[in-house]
């Protein structure tokens, strides 16, 4: 055959198909605003509530997860582990490579009877607002996966040496083919097939590079069809239910809005107010990067759009006064982390959606841990820059200062008026971001007069990529645990937890000490959809609040995120800022140093987390 890069025929196909998926979901992300904000107004504006909206908002909301992943399985966007895959020689990266879309490969090929069986069986099933066959939104998950093999396909071919595809393949199936035959001899292991297939086999995926979403539902398909006698079609089921979450539907919408802020320029005015503030004293772009990072995360909940907003507008004029660039990615990295907690962050609807704490009250919460951080991360900065030459810098004047507090103003407010909206009741934690969506377009039209169409498209479309690959892990992670829970192993892991020595304290420390190691390896959301149904009981039954035990597993999964070596936040700061990561690999110590001594102050002051619930 002929590999794709010489195959006008094929590069057709691949354009047929982005086309194909790309358009419908950046319509289904606009349809999400739609349906949502109509729900606020006919609720709040004429005290009529549309009754039909969250209805048609989840149908909706399945096919935007389901095409938002195949976007992201054309842009190899999932969320993968690649430290060890990037460090590798260039034959071996390219192994892992072809390992990794031979897993997705063999894992949407076997899901995909499955979920054709489970959409057929929702046909017998009516919505009760809207009087639809629930088939409608069930075809999502076999559409959605026979898209993605359909890639997976076209990807193979493409590769150009067919000697490793063919030997990957050979490995893939094999190993396949292996545990098959060994499943007479599996089952009598017990829970010892948990150590197996989630320990050794979610961490050899994990760790060749293979995204985070197919190693925990080939991992998850293998446990269940070779050691239970449930059926496959139960995979698929919870997969479901893990991505159907109502709340979820947050999730696109605030990546959106992170977008958006960036775009009309919103960004830019915070940022420029706090230069105007701050800039002309020691380390004051410094304190500028935590206070807009601080400010920006309380808008967008999605710490790539944070960083993407803050780092081109800030990184030019550091460099200029003399910032190294390590000193300068590592600051926006443990930033990242330090700004987990800040509401509207999607690991706090996360949270909210797998263990029915709160979304107010964690949004509440999540303001003064993130103030802490930040400022222990300020009076490093203060320890470093307390002799910076500023001889050249000049002083703004109060005029200076106040015209840029006046341009921020409609920016700095959107944080509280999303805050406003949830307290009031005016908007759910999910509808909230619609109030803020449609702020931002009206400040960026009429107010910034910055508000560029041609990139409204791309945007939808990265919006329904990022969306859909966060879903998918959340898919994934759900049947994972889900097996653990039916296995015995949450009662096992409650029995371990409660005779750690040391009571409450003791507790704390271990699971921030798990989370660190967590967040590095598996990022932040599959730890917390894996972990948190099983340990927030837990922590309940040692006398933690939820609220606080939130905070401190956030935090810590923060850390592990952003820390290097394993950190993927970390490479996606250096991305960002276009630095290499060697360069941030030694300033980055004393400032993941900061953010643990953080950790412990919220560890050991509750009220941090809960004085203002």
């Amino acid at each position: 055959m002929v590999p794709l890069a010489a195959s006008p025929r094929l590069r057709r196909v691949d354009a047929a198909i982005g086309y194909l998926v790309e358009i419908p979901a950046a319509l289904l992300v606009l349809a999400e605003i739609g349906v949502l904000l109509s729900g606020v107004v006919t609720r709040y504006v004429f005290h009529a509530p549309l009754i039909w909206a969250d209805e048609l908002a989840g149908i909706l909301f399945l096919w935007l997860a389901m095409l938002g992943a195949v976007v992201a399985f054309r842009r190899s966007e999932h969320m993968r582990m690649t430290a060890f895959v990037s460090m590798a020689k260039p034959r071996t990266r390219a192994f892992l490579e072809t390992v990794s879309l031979v897993a997705g490969l063999i894992f949407v090929g076997l899901v995909l009877h499955p979920a054709y069986d489970f959409a057929a069986d929702e046909a017998f099933v009516q919505t009760p607002a809207l009087e639809l066959n629930n088939a409608f939104r069930a075809a999502a998950l076999p559409v959605g996966f026979a898209l993605m093999l359909l890639i997976a396909i076209l990807r193979l071919i493409e590769t150009a040496n067919w000697w490793m595809t063919a030997a990957t393949l050979v490995i893939g199936f094999g190993i396949a083919a292996g545990l098959a035959a060994l499943q007479p001899f599996l089952a009598p292991l017990g829970n010892l097939n948990l150590l197996l297939f989630f320990v050794l086999g979610v961490g050899a995926l994990v760790f060749s590079g293979v995204p985070i979403a197919f190693a925990f539902g080939l991992a998850t398909f293998a446990y269940i069809t070779l050691t239970t006698r449930s059926p496959s079609m139960v995979v698929i089921g919870r997969m479901d239910e893990g991505m159907s979450h109502l709340i979820l539907l947050a999730v696109p919408l605030f990546v959106f809005l992170g977008l958006l802020i960036e775009m009309t320029g919103m960004a830019k005015a915070m940022v420029g107010f706090l230069a105007s503030l701050l800039g002309h004293v020691r380390g004051g772009l410094h304190y500028v990067l935590v206070g807009a990072m601080y400010l920006v995360s309380g808008i967008s909940g999605s710490k790539a759009a944070d960083m993407a907003a803050v780092a081109p507008v800030l990184f030019p004029e550091m460099k200029a006064r003399g910032a190294k660039e390590g000193d300068l990615v590592a600051l926006l990295a443990t930033t990242g982390a330090q700004t987990e907690t800040i509401p509207p962050s999607i690991v706090l609807i996360t949270i909210g959606s797998v263990t029915g704490v709160s979304i107010t009250a964690l949004f509440t919460g999540g303001l003064m841990p993130g103030l802490v951080l930040g400022l222990i991360l300020c009076a490093l900065v203060w320890w470093r820059y307390r002799r910076e030459d500023l001889s050249h810098v000049a002083r703004p004047s109060g005029r200076i200062i106040g015209r840029a507090f006046l341009v921020a103003i409609p920016a700095l407010a959107l944080p509280f008026v999303i805050r406003f909206a949830v307290v009031e009741g005016i908007a759910t934690a999910t509808e909230v971001s619609t109030i803020g969506i449609v702020y931002a377009v009206l400040a960026g039209l009429l107010i910034y007069r910055q508000f560029d169409w041609r990139r409204l498209y791309p945007m939808l479309v990265m919006t329904a990529a990022l969306s859909g690959a966060i879903l998918l892990i959340i898919g994934a992670a759900s049947g994972m645990a889900w097996a653990l829970t039916q296995s015995g192993f949450s009662d096992s892991l409650a029995t371990a937890m409660k005779s750690i020595p040391g009571g409450t304290l003791g507790f704390l420390f271990v699971s921030a000490a798990a989370f660190i190691v967590l967040g590095s390896v598996l990022e932040g959301i599959p730890a917390i959809v894996l972990f948190g149904p099983l340990l927030f009981p837990i922590a309940k039954q040692v006398g933690v609040h939820e609220v606080h035990y939130a905070m401190v597993v956030i935090l810590a999964m923060g850390i592990g995120l952003f820390a290097p070596p394993f950190g993927v936040g970390y490479y996606a700061a250096c991305a960002i800022s276009r630095i290499h990561p060697d360069a941030g690999m030694r300033p980055i110590v004393g400032y993941i140093v900061a953010l643990l001594i953080g950790l412990l102050v919220i560890i050991l002051v509750p009220w941090f987390s809960i004085g203002f619930l």
